[in-house]
């Protein structure tokens, strides 16, 4: 009977006596050899094929994976280096083009199945998604948006912003997805050596561009119109933030096409009639008297521009009319010479303005075209600066201009002070606010101790063409106690000859050419206070002392100066120390201020 299993018949071999009790010979055949081959071996055979194809597919899945990471590193590392060049100020056509290029290299690489399994193992995983998103940024920045924009920007078809709004609208959303995911894993702790440090640089540019693609539409007017008042200081006469506001403009945005609808000069305005819709500060008036809240045209008289936007919008709404008004944006002659560096020369009638001969125009010939303290000379006086004005909008609304060097030009001009904005919208305005375009000095010392040091002309004239001032601002530090002395000295550099010779509008409106009255406001770092004020002059004297105002100390001082003369005043602070570097805000003057600072306290 044959066996029922396998199992039975080697067992059955195993007890088959030998024939005849002889001893086995090779020519007897096992038993067991006659029977078919072991499963067992069969199943160890093809394991071991398995592994191998396994281990073979592994090898050759992490050279691929290799291969892509040396790909996208190079990728990522050539289109950071563009960035950073961008950042500093690079020459951006040729940095956006190879910035698209490394980063689509980067993008291609990391974009196969073998990447995106990878990206499941724990740790390493995270540093390769890192990668792939900080591609995709780049990606996203370069070759969405940068590009396509500078291509409009180029082509002379004019309303950049309008054809720009459809591309920044549809990367909106985008940016700020892979905000939040790379801001995750710079947090999470996995990521590790260049790839950390290349993400907190990716990071940093989206904390700050991320926001901005979120508020712009809206800005532009993608849902609605929106209305912004141009202001345009004059650094002739200086007040704290720049010089009187004697012409404004205002522009409506609607879906990205900008166009002016109405002007409007301080003679527009009632003067001295108190504002009623928005506060005026106690510890301003202190200060500044009752100009500030009053005039039109002395808003920007305290050093914080959004509460001189918001009276500038009350004045207008008051005055001009009643509307709504969504930001305000503040410039002076100073920055519009450097935007003509990017749009040429402009004509106004026979006048031609260029990047060496604007402010000179603008703040000291004119004066000797027309006696504004006429009727007729005012109107023509007013009706050149709003020409001025339309003319140059119309440059940069149409796209008229070098982009690489209106955007230094717009740099420069915001680090100095000679552009400052303000929106009402609070997602737009918390983007401003960080930063010398909000015209708002901080309220602490966590990343910078910055002091304040303004200028003031009471004298109601146009002299500050002629104005040089000088600076220099040290800090020590003992037994954990901060010393900041800082020293200006004001010059009156033109000769009483000269000054004589000067038109009535720019002399005094009280004294004439006689002197001219001056006046500076030193702001404390937030918890410093006055240890001592000096002076050096013969009609120079500390006034209004003991004040506070923006949660600082200030040390206000008063001057008359006559034509050659100068002034000296020292103010000195103590506090508690801060390891933050030491920054100096201060005016922006016709002759820029000559400025040293000295700080060494600063955590290196």
């Amino acid at each position: 009977m044959p066996p029922e299993t396998r199992r039975e018949a080697r067992e059955r071999a195993r007890t088959v006596p030998v024939q005849n009790g002889a001893a086995p010979t090779s020519q007897q055949p096992e038993v067991e050899s006659l029977l078919p081959p072991r499963p067992v071996r069969k199943r160890r055979l093809v394991i071991r094929v398995i592994l191998f194809v396994v281990v073979f597919l592994l090898l050759a899945a992490a050279g691929w994976l290799g291969v892509r990471i040396l790909t996208v590193k190079s990728g990522l590392e050539a289109a950071k280096a563009q960035l950073s060049s961008v950042q500093k100020g690079g020459d951006i056509n040729t940095a956006l083009k190879a910035m698209g290029r490394d980063a689509a290299k980067a993008v291609n690489a990391t974009g196969d199945p073998v990447w995106n399994a990878a990206e499941l193992i724990p740790f390493a995983g995270d540093n390769l998604r890192a990668a792939r998103l900080a591609a995709q940024t780049l990606d996203a920045f370069a070759n969405d948006v940068a590009l396509p924009v500078v291509q409009m920007q180029s082509d002379g078809k004019g309303k950049l912003l309008a054809r720009a709004l459809p591309l920044i609208e549809a990367q909106s959303a985008t940016i700020s997805s892979l905000h939040t995911q790379l801001t995750d894993l710079n947090a999470s702790g996995h990521l590790i050596g260049p790839m950390k440090s290349g993400v907190e640089q990716v990071v940093d540019v989206l904390d700050v561009a991320a926001p901005v693609f979120s508020v712009m539409p809206q800005m532009l007017g993608a849902h609605g119109a929106q209305s912004y008042l141009l202001v345009f200081q004059n650094n002739a006469e200086s007040l704290p933030l720049g010089g009187s506001s004697a012409s404004e403009t205002l522009i409506t945005a609607d879906k990205g096409d900008l166009k002016i609808t109405a002007q409007a000069d301080s003679g527009d305005f009632a003067e001295d009639k108190q504002l009623t819709t928005v506060d005026v500060a106690a510890s301003a008036t202190a200060l500044y008297g009752a100009t500030y809240g009053s005039r039109s045209n002395m808003a920007v008289t305290r050093p914080d521009w959004p509460s001189a936007a918001q009276q500038l919008i009350a004045f207008w709404q008051r005055d001009i009319k009643d509307q709504t008004i969504n930001g305000v944006v503040s410039i002076d002659p100073i920055a519009l010479e450097r935007m003509l560096r990017a749009t040429g020369p402009i004509t106004v009638g026979d006048v031609k303005l260029t990047s060496k001969n604007a402010v000179k125009i603008l703040l000291s010939d004119s004066y000797k075209w027309w006696d504004t303290y006429t009727k007729a000379g005012s109107a023509k006086s007013d009706a050149f600066f709003q020409a001025v004005a339309a003319t140059m909008f119309e440059k940069v609304a149409s796209a008229d201009f070098d982009m690489p060097k209106m955007i230094n030009a717009l740099r420069d001009s915001v680090a100095k002070g000679d552009v400052m904005a303000w929106s009402a919208d609070p997602a737009a305005q918390k983007i401003i606010a960080d930063g010398r375009l909000s015209g708002e000095l901080p309220t602490d010392n966590d990343e910078t101790t910055t002091l304040g040091l303004y200028y003031r002309d009471v004298s109601a004239s146009k002299i500050d063409y002629y104005l040089k001032t000088a600076a220099n601002v040290e800090r020590t530090c003992t037994g954990g106690t901060d010393t900041i002395v800082a020293t200006t000295t004001l010059d009156m550099d033109i000769t009483q000859k000269n000054a004589d010779a000067l038109p009535r509008y720019v002399k005094s409106r009280s004294h004439g050419s006689t002197f001219f009255s001056k006046q500076v406001f030193i702001y404390a770092p937030p918890g410093m206070k006055v240890a001592s004020v000096t002076v050096d002059g013969r009609d120079v004297a500390p006034f209004r002392q003991g004040n506070v105002d923006l949660g600082r100390v200030v040390a206000p001082f008063q001057m008359t100066l006559r034509p050659g003369e100068s002034a000296t005043v020292t103010a000195t602070f103590t506090g508690t120390g801060a390891s933050t570097p030491l920054e100096v805000w201060t005016t922006p003057m016709i002759n820029s201020t000559k400025l040293t600072v000295d700080d060494s306290c600063a955590a290196k």
